[in-house]
């Protein structure tokens, strides 16, 4: 514990905070190549492999990225495209590839969320969706109007 005299000549000195987004320069995304293709295992109650990407920005650093989705097609020295958000179970896992940009294709035939994944929806398929949609796990019978 510090005398009076000594705060009075030093002060308290304010705790240094690190900088979780030192990689992206205060960018909200950057580029980079891929240099390996690893998989890792998760924490604890977890156990299937994680896609991961280690990027070497285009700042020189490099960083450990996830991949989204079911499969992907990312090689070694593949160009993608990086965004920020943790992944929870993987340890220094700081942020995402970002499907359907550069050489990191999205997934085809995703109905739902496509823009996380990025599929676009083609022409042809403006209208898939010929009969009336219900919520994910919904068991409601769909409500037929009376015949009059």
């Amino acid at each position: 514990m510090p005398t009076l005299n000594q705060l009075i000549r030093h002060g308290r000195e304010e705790k240094r905070r690190t900088d979780r987004t030192r990689a992206s320069d205060q960018c909200p995304q950057k580029q980079g190549v891929r240099p390996r293709v690893p998989t890792r295992t998760p924490k604890k109650p977890n156990s299937a492999p994680r896609k991961i990407a280690k990027v070497r920005l285009s700042n020189r650093h490099d960083i450990f990225a996830h991949i989204p989705g079911e499969g992907h097609n990312s090689q070694e020295h593949s160009m993608v495209l990086i965004r920020g958000g943790r992944v929870k179970d993987s340890p220094g896992v700081k942020s995402h590839c970002i499907r359907g940009v550069k050489d990191l294709l999205g997934i085809p035939d995703r109905r739902r969320g496509r823009s996380k994944y990025g599929y676009d929806m083609k022409e042809g398929q403006k209208n898939y969706r010929t009969t009336p949609t219900r919520a994910k796990g919904d068991r409601r019978e769909l409500r037929k109007e009376p015949e009059r």
